[in-house]
């Protein structure tokens, strides 16, 4: 008897099972059914463009979707400016552009929908920078205990700003002599940097601290002072008759209005096959922009408008020429400092805690 109630269990709990698979089985199969015909008409597109062109090549950008679905139409633009496009495709000239990191954008119509697609890209020069080696026309003496971050020639008279907190200032020296003539300190707060002089006003840039101040030039009151509206840092300093010109460290020179100070726009320095980062002090020169670069003995010819490096000067053997008179210990204390005679076509150089100042020409290869 037990035997047979064992029995009928197992019979009664195999029927409901099967019963519950077979009334599983229709739901199943339509839920899959569904999940296809989904996946069959979802759109994948991909924007195809190169990761890094350079600005000489024409640049083809196209929309393709991964199954050959049918795509209405198609609207490209870079940075958010709209460009002419025929069907899924267009190819531009891009030597107008400026250098660095831009944006591709896709607007896709499909289906009465529609897509945004983004992709970044890089346009970096259409040639290698030229090779300049230079010869000394002239030495200064240079004050060794000044960390120079900013130089300036204005006038027949040097002017130089300094970094490092509680030894930072913009000073005003005598060229041939190096005296110095007139001198204001920073807050022991601020690490000082770039310097320029514009409308008869000294601008100066601080470090980390996100500000910067206007000097009357005459007699070295500060009049104002103003934050950084994009860029987190200050280093170099210069200007081009209509703006100020300055740089944050990275690979970016940005352009700022003179009366408001804010940073309108900006250029990246680029090669033909790389950004350059760490950008410090500069000068304006004959239409280029003069930079040095961090914890390098070198100065980089830019073009203001595109980014272009157009030309590289090798300074190494200045620092050679500083080590024979004297110990240069901190691996910080190379080349910084450009200033320009513009009257007498004089270029000056310097660098942190350098016993001399030089005049120097540089020559093409």
């Amino acid at each position: 008897m037990k035997l047979q109630t064992n029995n009928l269990f197992y019979l009664h709990k195999k029927y409901k099972s099967s019963n519950k698979v077979m009334s599983y089985k229709p739901l199943f199969s339509f839920l899959t059914f569904i999940l296809l015909i989904s996946c069959k008409s979802e759109y994948k597109f991909t924007l195809n463009t190169p990761k890094k062109i350079k600005s000489n090549q024409e640049l083809t950008i196209s929309i393709s979707e991964k199954n050959n679905k049918p795509i209405d139409s198609v609207q490209f633009s870079i940075d958010g400016n709209k460009i002419i496009n025929k069907g899924n495709t267009s190819t531009i000239n891009i030597r107008d552009y400026k250098l660095g990191k831009h944006t591709i954008t896709a607007i896709v119509f499909f289906e009465s929908k529609t897509k945004k697609i983004t992709k970044p890209i890089y346009f970096t020069a259409d040639t290698a920078p030229d090779i300049y080696t230079f010869k000394i026309i002239n030495k200064y003496p240079h004050d060794k205990n000044a960390f120079t971050q900013g130089l300036e020639y204005y006038n027949g008279y040097l002017y130089e700003g300094t970094g490092r907190k509680g030894s930072s200032y913009i000073r005003k020296v005598e060229l041939t002599s190096g005296k110095v003539l007139q001198q204001i300190d920073l807050d022991d707060q601020y690490f000082g940097e770039g310097i320029t002089i514009f409308n008869h006003k000294i601008y100066q840039l601080t470090w980390q601290s996100g500000v910067g101040f206007v000097y009357n030039l005459d007699t070295f009151e500060k009049e104002k002072e103003f934050k950084y509206t994009k860029s987190r840092e200050g280093w170099g300093l210069a200007n081009n008759g209509e703006k100020l010109l300055k740089t944050d460290g990275t690979e970016r020179i940005w352009f700022l209005n003179p009366e408001t100070l804010v940073e309108e726009s900006y250029i990246e320095a680029y090669t033909n096959d790389r950004k350059v980062e760490k950008l410090n002090e500069l000068e304006y020169v004959n239409g280029l922009i003069y930079a040095n670069i961090w914890q390098q003995n070198s100065i980089l010819m830019i073009n203001p408008k595109t980014g272009k490096v157009e030309g590289v000067a090798n300074l190494n053997s200045l620092k050679e020429d500083i080590l024979k008179e004297q110990n240069l210990t901190d691996d910080d204390e190379v080349l910084n400092g450009i200033a320009f005679d513009k009257e007498n076509n004089r270029l000056f150089v310097t660098g942190k805690h350098w016993g001399k100042l030089y005049e120097i020409e540089l020559i093409k290869k």
